[in-house]
């Protein structure tokens, strides 16, 4: 008997470097290379598509046979998606510029600063409402963000340690111009498929991740583009 034919995957990732980013028209980045490996290993017809996260987000969970990565594995999430991973862990922090020397040690500090820039679709953003923050400057991107931020708009910005470089240099500031301050959360990033996905593909994908660190692949492509992050472990 013939086997069954194998739905395409839309597979949906934003700008975000260095996880994912399009140059020259060609996508390039840590998940990215990770993605299309599984594909490779899976043997599943795929194609990645980048647009804007809300619009990508939304599409994940309507649509069948459909992702969006890298996402944050959240309690709030848990029940929207299924997932593949962890493919990167993140740490976020607080920031300032450093020629203001500011400190701030507490996250009541942090909520007394004044407006505190954080682009408003992010999950940072609703973790900060969840601890009462009543000074959130919600802005539409992280180039926004910093751009309030280098020109002294606000005090503090909150963003990821992996993708700190990049955003900095989108809204003109480099990594030694800023100060980390206290850190907010760690966070466990994933490829979430869509409910109407079928759980069988969800499964050929972790054990096609656990095969990737059971060799030694994941850990060559995670070195070469995140030499200061930590590890994840493989996938339960």
């Amino acid at each position: 008997m013939a086997g069954l034919v194998r739905a395409e995957l839309h597979l949906i990732t934003e700008e975000a470097p260095p996880t994912s980013y399009s140059h020259n028209g060609e996508l390039h980045g840590f998940a990215v290379e990770v993605v299309r490996a599984l594909i490779e290993r899976t043997g599943d017809s795929s194609q990645i598509e980048l647009m804007p996260w809300t619009r990508g987000y939304n599409l994940a969970q309507q649509r069948p046979d459909t992702a969006i990565f890298s996402t944050v594995r959240t309690p709030e999430r848990e029940a929207r998606f299924q997932w593949v991973g962890p493919i990167l862990i993140g740490t976020t922090r607080f920031y300032s510029l450093k020629s203001r020397n500011l400190r701030f040690d507490t996250l009541q500090d942090a909520a007394a600063s004044g407006p505190l820039a954080v682009p408003k679709q992010w999950y940072t953003f609703e973790t900060l409402e969840s601890h009462g923050f009543k000074n959130l400057y919600g802005v539409p991107s992280s180039k926004n963000m910093v751009t309030m931020l280098k020109h002294g708009r606000v005090k503090l910005i909150a963003t990821e340690d992996l993708t700190l470089d990049a955003e900095l240099a989108r809204g003109g500031l480099r990594a030694e111009d800023v100060q980390a301050h206290l850190p907010l959360m760690r966070s466990a990033y994933y490829i979430a498929f869509s409910l109407q996905t079928d759980a069988a593909v969800i499964e050929r994908w972790q054990e096609a991740l656990r095969g990737m660190h059971q060799d030694g692949s994941f850990a060559e492509v995670f070195q070469r583009w995140m030499p200061h992050a930590d590890l994840p472990a493989p996938p339960q």
